[in-house]
């Protein structure tokens, strides 16, 4: 006994606590065994039995745990009435799973026609179904997501190798990129406590393109060795031969026409005409803040699209951002997948014009789109990103402003009204 405790008192919680431990120590020891056999008995068994269960329902759970929970309150209480009714389930549940018995072998083939398409342009699909077995198959369900909706299919009763067609539209009135697929055939029972569905098709990507218009080629450009257009300003240095005219003072002395000096008696050197190659980077603001409208992005979409694809014809490399998706200087019509990809998602005009600047060091030409919501100084901010000898526009998509064109002499600001407008505005812009 302590010195410091009366005769009487308790021992102190600490001691109590540390005599629990004491005597748990044995026990813990002969039950730790136990629990460690049974756990690896019983973990491989569920990771077995999983795909038995997958099949169940939210239902077929529901009537299982209702199942146990009354045989189990019955055996309890005594009451013959819950095991009876917990037996008519078990016995119920049982039965469903007996239409599941049995795997359908068959062969699955979906085609998309065309599966790139202007907004509006129908596209349809066919499901080719054949029973790959010898025996007759039931008749089942197939289903096939089409963007965020399914179609559903009751396929009849198909003989050893016999087929069956199955057609379907694609709906095609909004930009964007539509899944289509997988197509699953579905098994299950009428009371909904299983379902099975089996995968036969890959996921099939249908590109729904914006509405683009026709534009005259855009040739401003800058200076280029061997590839490029021929353009109207002299040069004194290139491979697209001119005129010759009189030496001055300065010239290079490797271009003087021998021949013709001779005959004209004086010095007389040839003169070139500039070959530029355009690279045209188009830049869509992606910030929902800029647009007051969400029709306002997808004419902005529209316009965007229609100078790439106009950019492409010419044979001139363009470089696209809209958002998250960017790509590099292509020559590829598939850059109209870009378009069709994009959306809202906040990426700032400002952040993408710094991100293309990085992406195309060679840009000719810059275009930054944008909504009647943005400032002058945040486009003419957002075109410091590109160097003084790149020719930088903004395009302002506003249709309850008349379209034209404004700005300072270095920084050129177009208002776009309608689609149908853009051909005049970018001609008159890049006179």
């Amino acid at each position: 006994m302590s010195p410091h405790r009366p005769s009487g008192w308790p021992e102190p919680p600490m001691l109590s606590i540390q005599l629990l431990k004491d005597r748990a120590r044995p026990v813990v020891a002969r039950v730790e065994p136990v629990w460690q056999r049974l756990y690896d008995v019983t973990v491989p068994l569920a990771h077995r039995a999983r795909p038995v269960f997958r099949p169940v329902s939210r239902l077929g759970w529901t009537v299982l745990v209702v199942a146990f929970g009354c045989w189990l309150l019955g055996w309890a209480c005594g009451w013959i009435e819950l095991m009876l009714l917990a037996s008519a389930a078990l016995i119920l549940f049982v039965l469903c799973g007996v239409l599941l018995v049995g795997r359908s072998k068959l062969r699955v083939t979906l085609v998309v026609e065309p599966q790139r398409v202007v907004v509006g342009t129908p596209s349809a699909g066919q499901v080719n179904v054949v029973n790959m077995s010898r025996r007759a198959m039931l008749p089942i369900a197939l289903e096939l997501p089409i963007g965020r909706d399914a179609t559903r299919f009751n396929l009849p009763l198909l003989r050893g190798a016999a087929e069956h067609e199955e057609l379907f539209v694609v709906p095609t009135q909004r930009r964007g990129v539509i899944s289509v697929g997988p197509a699953m055939t579905v098994r299950g029972d009428p009371l909904g406590l299983f379902r099975r569905t089996v995968s036969w098709t890959p996921l099939t990507e249908i590109f729904v393109h914006p509405a683009t218009v026709p534009l005259e080629a855009l040739s401003a450009g800058v200076l280029r060795d061997l590839e490029g257009q021929t353009t109207n300003d002299v040069s004194m240095s290139d491979l697209a031969f001119h005129a010759l005219r009189e030496y001055q003072p300065g010239d290079d002395r490797r271009y003087i026409h021998w021949r013709s000096s001779a005959k004209a008696g004086r010095f007389m050197v040839r003169q070139f005409l500039d070959t530029r190659r355009s690279h045209i980077a188009t830049i869509v603001d992606s910030d929902g803040e800029s647009y007051p409208d969400a029709d306002d992005y997808e004419l902005a979409i529209s316009a965007a699209a229609s100078v790439a694809v106009r950019s492409i014809q010419d044979e001139q490399e363009v470089t696209v951002l809209a958002g998250s998706y960017a790509v590099p200087a292509s020559l590829d019509r598939r850059v109209l997948d870009t378009f069709a990809r994009a959306e809202l998602d906040g990426h700032g005009l400002r952040d993408l014009t710094a991100r293309a600047a990085r992406m195309a060091p060679n840009t000719t030409i810059a275009l930054l789109i944008t909504g009647a919501r943005t400032s002058f100084i945040d486009m003419q901010r957002a075109a410091s990103h590109f160097p003084p000898e790149v020719r930088t526009m903004a395009l302002r998509v506003d249709p309850t402003t008349a379209t034209g064109v404004s700005g300072i002499e270095s920084f050129t600001v177009l208002t776009l009204n309608s689609l149908s407008e853009l051909p005049l505005l970018l001609q008159g812009a890049l006179r």
